[in-house]
């Protein structure tokens, strides 16, 4: 497994998206989803609004390292941020 780096963040970044994904799992156990219009122009489930965030969280990222020469912190709260967002509303 030389191949790759496995640093502590790139861990917690992989565990993170395992546990949610068993999370949403779990939810969708107990609690099915059904399509809802939120403001996102398209009826979606919950796994729609969550890949929906993941693909949006690198596009932020990707934008905030082309454009700005910041801490890419800042990105990521703004990716927490529209994720939840988009999660209750989208």
């Amino acid at each position: 497994m030389n191949w790759m780096a496995w640093t502590t963040p790139t861990a917690i970044f992989f565990i993170a998206i395992g546990l949610a994904l068993l999370t949403l799992t779990i939810l969708e156990i107990f609690r099915p989803t059904a399509r809802v219009q939120g403001f996102l122009p398209m009826a979606t489930t919950r796994g729609d609004r969550f890949f929906i965030s993941l693909l949006s969280a690198a596009f932020i990222h990707l934008l905030w390292l082309g454009l700005l020469d910041t801490r890419l912190l800042v990105a990521s709260c703004l990716s927490l941020l529209w994720a939840a967002l988009l999660m209750r509303w989208g």
